[in-house]
């Protein structure tokens, strides 16, 4: 569910901001005043929506627009011909998510929810509140340079430009152009796509660009930050089973995890995804050894059949199960740390038969999501983490770039990254969802442009193409409404 704490702050905000224009609307003495104060400032306020809107920058728009003209030509035809097939895709794409949305409420499954491309963000519960600023930074700045798309696109076809401006409708914050409709209607249906297509164009642009840097993100920062020598350890919530004088620092240098090496923050949750889903490993341990350091304790069966041998409450002790020489299964419980320091992996005895040394290979006897994961992070003593892999890949932030000079930010490139991934993701969704044939939304004048320069010569009545038009727009509309409704329920609902 959504926290009530981002409910009542939206709510509460939006009621004050409408009483407040309710009331200097009301003023006879102030209403005059007030209404002048908005039209000059180019400020519009109605329910849960404000915008802003001003010529400030009608000249610079201008001077894009006439900018290299034959450029511009080839730039807004390529975006032309990406707008038209982006409808199609854009399409195939919701109905794919919906399907999938629809099998995972019968299958009662949440996993697949992670697999679809398209997923409806809600802050507060699938977005992390620390993130929101990533966010609406992201998605405005995708919304300005799409608005930047149509803006010059219609200068450039000769269209008036009358202003550019921004809203805020609940919490999404977005842009937009004010053209002249006049001059949209009269030009030819291949100059109207050029305009209408140049949104989703520039968005899918922006995303590619945000690739690009997320990919040279390595050699731009070479000069202040080093990669590939292990995952840093930028943050550690309280709460983290991490915390601890033997656990995890701030600045401490992961390596590895068990057997699997970790070179940056992929390698990292990679290792811990493999550990998740392959059986416990055993650590070999000399017979000898075996024999001083068990302590004689009664074992138990746990409630899902694994079975727990150490019943002294102490910290530092696991059950470690075990196959003796009569090839029966024994249990023992043993102090962790000294059992397995400078041993080897094993998953059965044959791994440890070597020196000609008696040795057995014991696997730690945990409940069946648990895992006994050995964490190397030089110079520090290796942590031995027992719990849900889970619970160490939420609760630990990391980095993949190590600053070269004490004085350099850990945090820097994390910023840079994480802002480079929202824009990429919201850029991409803003060029996918405005696609749509969908009313109110660029999809339907790509659409009604689409018909018009295609369909005239085959249906010659207008009114046919545009009854064409309004069924292929209903069930655009339905099925992006499907989408959205569904996919909140599947957010918020559980």
């Amino acid at each position: 569910m959504i926290p009530m704490p981002v409910v009542v702050c939206v709510l509460g905000g939006w009621c004050a901001v409408y009483l407040a224009d309710t009331a200097l609307k009301s003023s006879p003495s102030l209403k005059a005043s007030y209404e002048d104060w908005l039209t000059s400032y180019g400020l519009t306020v109605s329910p849960f929506h404000m915008r802003w809107q001003t010529s400030l920058f009608n000249r610079l728009f201008y001077s894009w627009g006439r900018w290299k003209p034959r450029f511009l030509y080839l730039w807004f035809n390529m975006g032309m011909v990406f707008g038209i097939a982006a409808m199609f895709g854009s399409v195939i794409l919701l109905g794919k998510t919906l399907l999938q949305t629809l099998s995972q409420m019968l299958t009662e499954s949440p996993t697949g929810q992670n697999d679809q491309m398209l997923q409806v963000v809600v802050p507060g519960v699938n977005l992390p509140i620390s993130q929101l600023s990533y966010f609406f930074t992201a998605i405005l700045i995708s919304g300005v340079i799409h608005e930047v798309g149509h803006g010059v696109a219609a200068i450039r076809e000769q269209v008036r430009f009358n202003g550019f401006g921004i809203f805020i409708f609940i919490v999404y914050p977005g842009a937009f152009v004010d053209l002249f409709t006049t001059h949209l209607q009269l030009i030819s249906p291949i100059q109207q796509l050029r305009i209408f297509c140049a949104g989703v164009w520039h968005n899918f642009v922006l995303g590619v660009a945000g690739l690009v840097v997320l990919f040279l993100l390595p050699a731009i920062l070479f000069p202040l930050y080093y990669t590939s020598a292990g995952a840093l350890v930028t943050e550690i919530t309280e709460d983290s089973p991490a915390n601890g004088p033997r656990g995890l620092f701030v600045g401490d240098l992961v390596t590895g995890l068990q057997d699997c090496p970790v070179n940056s923050v992929e390698d990292w949750n990679s290792c811990l995804g493999k550990i998740s889903l392959k059986p416990q490993a055993g650590y070999c341990i000399k017979t000898s050894v075996l024999q001083q350091l068990s302590y004689p304790s009664r074992g138990f069966r746990r409630l899902d059949g694994t079975i727990e041998c150490c019943s002294n409450n102490s910290l530092t002790d696991v059950c470690f199960s075990y196959i003796n020489n009569l090839n029966n299964h024994q249990y023992a419980c043993l102090p962790a740390r000294k059992a397995i320091e400078a041993s080897q992996l094993c998953r059965t005895n044959a791994d440890c038969r070597k020196d000609f040394v008696p040795s057995v290979c014991v696997t730690p006897s945990l409940e069946n999501q648990t895992r006994f994961i050995w964490v190397k992070h030089p110079p520090q003593v290796d942590m031995l983490f027992v719990g849900h892999p889970l619970h160490l890949q939420y609760t630990v932030s990391l980095s993949s770039f190590v600053p070269r000079h004490n004085f350099l930010s850990m945090d820097f490139p994390v910023v840079l990254e994480t802002f480079c991934k929202y824009l990429v993701s919201l850029s991409g969704a803003l060029a996918v969802i405005n696609a749509v044939p969908c009313f109110a939304l660029d999809g339907q004048w790509i659409l009604n442009s689409f018909l018009e320069a295609t369909l005239s010569t085959l249906i010659l009545e207008k009114q046919n193409r545009e009854l064409v038009g309004f069924l292929i727009l209903l069930a655009g509309s339905t099925l992006l409404a499907a989408n959205v409704a569904l996919g909140l329920w599947v957010v918020t609902a559980r």
